[in-house]
């Protein structure tokens, strides 16, 4: 009996507590002009569920508090908006106090000088010295033909093989960008940069514990292995006379460097560029893959398109800019599957002063330093912007009636994507090689996942034969 008394009291006291402790921080954000919702724990506030439900956790709030409401995840108080007209305001208003809000972890791993975590004038130098390395005319003369000659080689001898095309499009958004970046092939620093860099990738959406078994710390260590890496070579650069034909060079001697950029601001591009084209390009390679297999009319029209740039060709001639531009499908696709995968489920601006919102959530106010989420996922579905929104349907893309003003898979703004037509570009030349080389059928019914990332845990098998 006394051990039961015990045990009942012990129970009911981290009840006491618990709901102590919940009350505590729903008091703490509790100020006139905030929009509703609850904070949840302190320091951990509601990432948990965040992680774990993902867009369950959103309806649910949504359904509760309406288009706008507080939270408190990845570490900070935030605001979620789901208003598209809200969404549209903050993406297109840096200048109005709406600048990066990115998670400490995502600043801590991808360092200091990256895109993604400065404004003002230090954004737009960062950002003139990323374009100038991705402008039109540096993919269509020194990019695709690079691009090209990676996907012959990554994409041979798989026929007649199960492969996991998870597997094989993250080595390829990666190692493709590597060789644009440093010249870097298939060799001892790429099978030293590979791990670290996926582990850099876990890392930056975690709570920032730094603490040896957590996913935070793991990504910490990584950055500053491939910093390491990175400076080395950087330094063998300085002392050679030779002078590659890569964004690496550009950046230290070329176009980029007119924006004189430090060591170090070099390395967090580098970073930054590959950071944010793997994901992308990856997961849109896998996911194409997956549509298309799902959907054999989408697969006979991409087909088609591709079949007949390959006919006026001889066999070995590479794709060039003309061939690339004349992919109206395969960008339509690529769209399409950018939408219903939803790759990127939204932004996090951060205020730099007392904010008022209007739109579907006139009168709520943002307290300066809070960040806001500007969560697109739902605008995905969204029928009144895309009827059928849960069929894959690329030809949409092909009606010009179809109102693009809310599609942000690729950003908004100023913040808009720089790198958005190279990594177009790579995923259209792994889609031409594939699609004309070989046929495929899934195998073992493996599962995907949505959320936090769209991934297959356990991988996504096909078996690959000649076309």
């Amino acid at each position: 009996m006394a051990v039961f008394v015990v045990i009942f009291g012990v129970v009911l006291g981290v009840c006491l507590c618990s709901t102590a402790l919940l009350r505590w921080n729903e008091m703490r954000y509790r100020k006139k002009g905030l929009p509703p919702g609850t904070m949840g724990w302190p320091v951990f506030g509601e990432t948990t569920e965040f992680l774990k439900q993902g867009p369950g956790f959103m309806k649910n709030q949504r359904t509760r508090y309406g288009s706008c409401f507080k939270s408190h995840i990845l570490g900070c108080p935030t605001i979620v908006s789901m208003d598209p007209e809200v969404n549209r305001y903050i993406l297109m208003n840096e200048s109005k106090g709406f600048v990066p809000g990115y998670p400490q972890s995502m600043l801590d791993i991808l360092g200091k000088c990256n895109i993604a975590a400065v404004h003002g004038s230090t954004h737009r130098h960062m950002r003139g010295a990323l374009l100038a390395l991705v402008s039109p005319s540096m993919i269509r003369e020194q990019l695709l033909p690079k691009i090209d000659e990676f996907m012959r080689s990554h994409l041979s001898k798989w026929d007649d093989k199960v492969i996991d095309i998870q597997e094989k499009t993250n080595e390829m958004a990666l190692l493709s960008s590597l060789k644009q970046i440093a010249g870097i092939e298939s060799g001892s620093m790429s099978q030293a940069f590979v791990p670290e860099f996926f582990k850099l990738v876990v890392g930056t959406l975690s709570l920032p514990i730094n603490l040896p078994s957590t996913n935070y710390h793991r990504g910490f260590e990584a950055r500053k292995n491939i910093v390491s890496m990175l400076r080395q070579l950087i330094e063998k650069r300085k002392g050679s006379q030779e002078t590659p034909n890569d964004m690496l060079s550009l950046l230290m001697n070329g176009e980029g460097n007119r924006y004189k950029l430090t060591d170090e601001e070099i390395i967090d591009q580098i970073i930054t560029i590959l950071y944010s084209g793997y994901e992308t390009v990856s997961t849109t390679s896998m996911m194409a893959i997956k549509y298309l297999h799902d959907h054999p009319r989408v697969l006979e029209e991409l087909r088609k398109e591709h079949l007949t740039i390959r006919e006026r060709k001889r066999p070995d001639d590479p794709i060039n800019w003309d061939d690339y531009k004349s992919m109206r499908f395969t960008r339509a696709v690529i769209y399409e599957t950018s939408r219903l995968a939803t790759i990127v489920n939204g932004v996090l601006r951060k205020t730099t002063q007392e904010m008022e919102l209007n739109g579907e959530c006139p009168g709520f106010v943002i307290p300066k330093g809070w960040r806001i989420y500007v969560y697109t996922r739902e605008i995905n579905y969204d029928p009144c912007l895309y009827p059928e929104p849960l069929t894959f349907n690329p030809w949409r893309w092909l009606d010009k009636s179809l109102d693009t003003q809310n599609y942000f898979i690729f950003g908004g703004g100023t913040r808009q994507c720089p790198g958005k037509e190279l990594g177009i570009a790579e995923i259209s030349t792994f889609l031409h090689y594939f699609v004309t080389r070989y046929r495929w059928e899934e195998v073992g019914g493996d599962k995907l996942m949505k959320f936090p990332r769209v991934e297959a845990p356990n991988g996504l098998h096909i078996r690959v034969s000649s076309y």
